[in-house]
This record gives structure tokens, C-alpha cells and sequence, in this order.
């Protein structure tokens, strides 16, 4: 079990970046009603799942690499930090700046539109401590910037991404066919401060592990 609960948490949050409309499924159906396709929904949460893996995915294996320089509680602590300082940023102020593209943006547009929203969020940040904890696991240590952390940084990502591609594929989907867009107004979770609490909680757990 103890080999398995970081693949449920990747699974997880996967799940929770995926339901976020913040994350691009809502821009996926905004372009699908917008050119009346739902294939162009089902297509451009490829490119938008591809641009939150990568920023996923450079937050992981920088933090692989900075572990072989710094010592594990200084590197866990400064991380829980940054979380909770980014957490409240966001609260306060990060709902305010937003990465606009048009309506005839292409592929390569959703996803760089895709990494930087990824990034801005914290969402590659949200999944340090599942990372520490499995490179603890797997290594004994924090400071593994081996190849074999390295492929775990990489399967990680891809169990992530397939959660968050499902999840976000379904939403879309509901919303485009079945539910409509009107239902975020008035049914909805305030799902950017569930997300800042999200990292705040986060931060927290870092600075009590370390």
C-alpha cells in the first residue's frame, strides 16, 4: 500500500486539476460551441492536456535536479513556503490576470495558452509532496536527480495527465451536449478558492513534514 498511495494521489489530483474549468476544459467547449463541432472540443483538449503536462512536468524534474544541491528540509520548507505564499497570491489577486486567447487560436496556441495557465496556478507546485514522499520511497532521499528519478518524475506526470485529460474530457463533454455553460453561474463550486486553499493545505503539510 504504501507503494500505491502516490499513484492514487497523482490519480487524484489529476482528477481535481481536470474539473477545473481554469485548466482549459471550459475554453474547450467555448471553442466547440463557438465553430459548432464537438469534434473541436475533443480536439483541443489534446493540445491543452500536452501544455499541463509540460508545465507539470518542468516543475517536477527542476525539483529533481535542485534536490541533488540542497539539503532535503531546506528544499521541502522553501517549497512549503512558496506554496502558501502563492496559495494566498492567488486568493487575493491572481483571478485578476488571465492569459486571453482568441476564439481562432490554433493547436500550438492551447498549449502554450495551457502551460502558462498550468504554471501560473501552481498547479505542477500542488503535487510536491507526493513527489518528496516517492522519491523518499524509492531512494531513500530527496536528493535524486538520477535517471531512475527522473523516469518516476516522467511516469508521474503521465499517470497525472491521463487523470486530468479523462476528467476534463468528461466535463466538456457534459457541458457541451447536456448541461450548458449557464450552469457555472449559478451552480457551481468557486473552484479558484477551493484551488488557493488547495495550495495553501499543501504548503502547510510541506512545513509540518519538514
Amino acid at each position: 500500500m504504501d507503494e500505491l498511495w502516490p499513484w492514487i494521489a497523482m490519480l487524484g489530483l489529476g482528477a481535481f486539476h481536470g474539473i477545473n474549468p481554469a485548466m482549459g476544459w471550459l475554453f474547450a467547449v467555448a471553442l466547440g460551441l463557438h465553430r459548432g463541432q464537438r469534434q473541436v472540443v475533443l480536439l483541443s483538449l489534446i493540445p491543452l492536456a500536452l501544455g499541463h503536462a509540460l508545465a507539470i512536468g518542468v516543475t517536477l524534474v527542476l525539483v529533481a535536479l535542485v534536490g541533488r544541491m540542497l539539503d532535503p528540509g531546506i528544499l521541502g520548507g522553501g517549497a512549503g513556503a512558496l506554496l502558501i505564499g502563492w496559495g494566498l497570491y492567488h486568493a487575493v489577486r491572481g483571478h485578476r490576470y488571465r492569459l486571453r486567447v482568441g476564439m481562432q487560436t490554433g493547436m500550438v496556441g492551447l498549449l502554450l495558452w495551457s502551460f502558462v495557465m498550468a504554471t501560473a496556478h501552481g498547479a505542477g507546485l500542488m503535487l510536491l509532496p507526493v513527489f518528496f514522499a516517492w522519491l523518499d520511497s524509492q531512494h531513500g532521499h530527496l536528493s535524486a536527480a538520477s535517471p531512475p528519478a527522473l523516469l518516476l518524475a516522467v511516469a508521474g506526470v503521465a499517470v497525472h495527465t491521463l487523470a486530468m485529460f479523462t476528467v476534463a474530457g468528461m466535463s466538456a463533454v457534459a457541458a457541451y451536449e447536456w448541461v450548458g455553460l449557464a450552469v457555472l453561474r449559478h451552480g457551481w463550486v468557486n473552484l479558484d478558492w477551493l484551488w488557493s486553499a488547495a495550495l495553501v493545505g499543501v504548503g502547510v503539510i510541506l512545513l509540518v513534514i519538514f
